[in-house]
């Protein structure tokens, strides 16, 4: 795997992000820890190096099984997770949302589960609708002071609000929002539209989650597998239900034909052609394995051209040639 800078930030990141929301089966759907193991592993071996969490994720099992699993080789990765949910279903009303209150709160509970001093990179997992963004800075500010976080970044948030984080923490010198994460596939766009320039222009590395529509990309609904669609409630899962993501899914199917790639390779391939760092999130060791197949391909301009046509919105841009 090969490795980048991280917007402005002196951090080295792999190609690809493991999302580890699948690592536990408190939803009722995920990995038992012997396969999240295994997934951890592989991805280890091919040279991965940031894992992404959060306190929400299998009801907290996400974090303490990443917490098992790195004792002795902590130091081996980048380890973000996310606050805002809570760690529970009906949890107490003062550890959700993005309040200081709930932001300390949530980062202790998070690292006694992931057994560790400190955390890599803090997202707001996103907006609550109510807490200032000046309230969040301060908060990210003193547990950076505290030495409890290193980096700080907001996770799907629109493009304005996390343009005035930025400014905002530059004027007061806060710690800085070094990073933002955002939905992004071929069957959704929208962030090549706003984020993408808004990060760009201010420097912020990029994560993108989703990056196979919650594996509507690869077919397999097509063939009667359930997956996301049912899984988890139909959550972070784009169905095929409008003319251009048949024709989307036509495009992706075609191209692996004629490359003799698989779908999956198809579309990561195309994600990773932004400059961003899309987040795979396998629940088995297969689906792990068949993701990564994607850092071999390169799909040749007529490809681009191909999928980016066929999944174009009115207000995206034309990508520079």
């Amino acid at each position: 795997m090969q490795y980048k800078p991280f917007g402005r930030t002196g951090l080295q990141i792999s190609q690809l992000a493991l999302g580890t929301g699948n690592f536990g089966t408190g939803w009722g759907h995920g990995a038992d820890p012997e396969t999240s193991a295994a997934i951890l592993n592989a991805y280890a071996e091919a040279g991965g190096n940031l894992i992404d969490t959060a306190d929400v994720y299998q009801f907290g099992q996400s974090e303490t099984i990443l917490g098992t699993l790195l004792e002795e080789r902590r130091d081996d990765f980048v380890l973000a997770t996310k606050y805002t949910n809570g760690a529970a279903p009906g949890a107490n009303r003062l550890v959700l949302g993005n309040s200081r209150k709930a932001m300390v709160a949530s980062v202790e509970a998070s690292l006694r589960r992931l057994k560790t001093d400190r955390i890599d990179i803090l997202w707001t997992h996103h907006p609550d609708g109510v807490t200032p963004v000046e309230e969040i800075l301060r908060g990210f500010d003193d547990l950076a002071r505290a030495g409890k976080i290193l980096y700080a970044g907001l996770s799907n948030f629109p493009a304005w609000q996390l343009s005035r984080a930025v400014t905002l923490a530059e004027l007061t010198r806060s710690l800085p929002i070094a990073v933002v994460q955002v939905e992004h596939s071929l069957v959704h766009r929208d962030p090549e539209a706003d984020t993408f320039p808004a990060a760009r222009a201010l420097g912020l590395g990029v994560v993108t989650w989703s990056p196979l529509g919650g594996g509507m990309l690869t077919g397999k609904y097509r063939t009667g597998e359930k997956g996301r669609a049912e899984g988890m409630g139909g959550k972070v899962f784009q169905a095929e239900n409008s003319v251009q993501r048949t024709a989307v899914l036509d495009t992706v199917l075609a191209i692996a034909a004629e490359t003799g790639a698989r779908p999956d390779h198809i579309a990561i391939a195309w994600a990773m052609g932004h400059g961003t760092v899309p987040m795979i999130g396998p629940r088995n060791i297969s689906q792990l394995t068949s993701n990564l197949g994607a850092l071999a391909v390169t799909l040749t301009p007529e490809q681009i051209a191909r999928l980016d046509a066929v999944s174009t919105l009115p207000n995206i841009p034309a990508r520079a040639a």
